[in-house]
């Protein structure tokens, strides 16, 4: 009974944590205690308490880091032009499946698109999806040792180069 239980409380932590992290974008000076303060969680699952405070509290101290690889793989297209719902929803996909690695990063984007259609606009969803799945692909391309350059030469045939500079 109680793995069954587990993807609707972490479903819930994630619409808490969403909605927290929605007021501190707002409000950048807040810090994520206070804001926690303020969200009716008397009567929520402890469970899905400490996740969401676990959410909140990591999105918010890697939001910089997060925004640097929103800015890094998608051209032409900053953080601070999304809706927020998009925004924070990016974030805490990229947070639990890349950062924290707490979640399957399908599962995160899974999760986070569901969210950007609850929460954001009719086209949420599907940016959310296209934001989080090319961030993807190219983490992906750069390989377990995370040099694309070297990624590339390994593909192409091109030999390393083994003459330490003499």
């Amino acid at each position: 009974m109680e793995r069954h239980l587990l993807p609707q409380r972490r479903r819930r932590s994630r619409e808490i944590a969403l909605q927290l992290l929605y007021t501190l974008d707002l409000r950048p000076d807040e810090l994520p205690a206070s804001v926690l303060g303020t969200f009716p969680m008397d009567s929520e699952d402890p469970e899905v308490v400490r996740y969401a405070k676990e959410l909140v509290f990591g999105v918010w101290s890697e939001r910089v880091a997060i925004d640097t690889l929103i800015r890094t793989y998608i051209v032409n297209w900053r953080p601070e032009r999304m809706v927020v719902v998009d925004r924070v929803a990016v974030r805490m996909a990229l947070y639990e499946g890349s950062v924290a690695k707490t979640t399957p990063l399908a599962v995160a984007i899974s999760e986070a698109v569901e969210l950007a259609k609850v929460f954001g606009t009719e086209e949420s969803g599907r940016f959310v999806n296209g934001v989080l799945g090319r961030i993807v692909r190219a983490l992906e391309g750069l390989g377990a040792d995370g040099d694309e350059g070297e990624r590339k030469k390994r593909d192409e045939g091109v030999p390393e180069d083994t003459s330490h500079g003499e």
